[in-house]
């Protein structure tokens, strides 16, 4: 990948992030990139193959693999927490404004399976470590898919509300919601006698 091609597609991630890919023109990156829009088209057919360019590239894309959440002590609460810390860590407020901008109708076919592998890691990582902790007599036999899910919507839910509103919506600092939300999920919410 030549220089020339690089400034064009992280114009555009950082675009799409920050606009969205519809609002995003190829004369908004050719500027951004420094370079003029015949160069642009020297370089890629279209708005679209600098995306997919772009996809491809490690450094715009959260890199959230099953090899993060290996560190486990095989206790619940800690492990969870570990699981919902490596999560926060890797899906930052600038990859989820990415994510959200990859999801346009208009290129959502060729994007989705990158955008997917973020939950697929997450939960299949989950349901692992579940599976293992049954077969370590630690947890009984649950459905444990359903579980990784819920585990999973309530980390992608407080990342995502914080990289869309930031402080706005809540000011529950990160540590404590995920101290707070794994003593729930494994405990319940007590009921007053």
């Amino acid at each position: 990948m030549d220089e020339t091609s690089q400034k064009i597609i992280d114009a555009t991630m950082s675009l799409i992030r920050d606009k969205g890919y519809v609002a995003t023109t190829t004369k908004d990156i050719a500027k951004t990139a420094g370079v003029n829009e015949c160069t642009l088209f020297r370089k890629f057919k279209n708005k679209k193959d600098i995306v997919l360019s772009g996809v491809e590239q490690e450094k715009w894309r959260a890199d959230l693999t099953p090899e993060i959440f290996k560190d486990v002590k095989w206790e619940l609460q800690p492990d969870l927490e570990m699981f919902m810390e490596k999560y926060m860590e890797k899906i930052t407020p600038d990859f989820v404004n990415l994510s959200i901008g990859l999801r346009a109708p208009q290129i959502y076919e060729e994007t989705a399976p990158m955008v997917m592998k973020v939950p697929q890691a997450f939960l299949s990582s989950l349901i692992q470590y579940f599976e293992e902790m049954e077969q370590r007599g630690k947890l009984p036999h649950l459905d444990f898919e359903c579980l990784a899910l819920t585990i999973f919507s309530s980390t992608f839910g407080y990342t995502f509300l914080s990289a869309s509103f930031d402080k706005k919506l809540s000011g529950i600092r990160k540590e404590q919601y995920i101290r707070q939300s794994v003593a729930t999920f494994i405990q319940g919410i007590p009921e007053r006698k």
